[in-house]
């Protein structure tokens, strides 16, 4: 984040503008609208935070510019993903600045993915500390939806050595899944593969949660968006699943 940037964010916290979390997560949506518009040429249609546990999500409608339209009609969506990922890197450097100094937390790492079909995306900050508690539904078995996670896991590299569930909003929850890379996964990680694995792991496993997932069943309404990203250096990764 530059120097500007940090200067407004911290005059408008001492200033008052920030009286409770709601209004701090219009601020980060709006800042990243922004953001997103001056790196990437055209902003998204609409942005929206949500916090619990530790995580901010960011929910990305209406993103895909001209050229990447023409692009993806091509069918060239990995060269469309491998150029938002580079630029998405710079995004989130300095979103990072922001979120710490708005929220007063650190950020451990962050995710992202998109559903170019669908024209939405989610970018996903993991907190080293909690900015509200989670509620998580009575009468929803998160032990159901982590048996499933891990049930397809299994069916695409192997089952995860942990995983958690954690519901982030009343239409938004996320899954957790630690120790899930293979042997020859970390030998491509090792020598330098690290993009083509990743590339090849996003399509697989969303054909396999989408295709033979039972989470309609598992969240009892139907799932709109299932986003996906790893974090291959700590060996874990994230799945989002949002509710219609």
């Amino acid at each position: 984040m530059n120097n500007k940037s940090l200067v407004i964010v911290v005059c408008s916290l001492k200033g008052g503008k920030f009286l409770n979390l709601h209004e701090k997560l219009k601020y980060i949506s709006s800042y990243t609208s922004k953001l997103l518009r001056n790196k990437f040429g055209r902003g998204p249609e609409s942005c929206f935070a949500a916090t619990a546990a530790h995580f901010l999500v960011l929910q990305i409608r209406g993103f895909i510019s001209p050229m990447e339209e023409v692009l993806l009609q091509e069918k060239h969506s990995i060269q469309v993903d491998f150029a938002r990922t580079v630029v998405m890197k710079n995004v989130m450097a300095e979103l990072k600045g922001v979120i710490q100094v708005s929220f007063d937390v650190e950020v451990k790492s962050f995710y992202h993915d998109w559903n170019f079909p669908n024209n939405t995306g989610v970018i996903i900050a993991s907190l080293n500390s909690p900015l509200n508690q989670m509620e998580k539904s009575e009468t929803f078995d998160f032990a159901l939806l982590e048996a499933e996670v891990s049930r397809i896991s299994c069916l695409v590299e192997k089952t995860p050595e942990e995983i958690f569930s954690f519901q982030i909003s009343s239409k938004l929850f996320i899954v957790k899944r630690e120790g899930i890379l293979v042997p020859i996964e970390k030998a491509l990680i090792e020598a330098g593969f690290r993009r083509e694995l990743h590339f090849t792991k996003d399509e697989l496993e969303k054909k396999y949660l989408h295709r033979h997932g039972r989470f309609d069943q598992v969240f009892k309404q139907e799932v709109s968006d299932i986003f996906v990203d790893w974090d291959f250096d700590e060996d874990n990764s994230l799945i989002c699943f949002i509710l219609k």
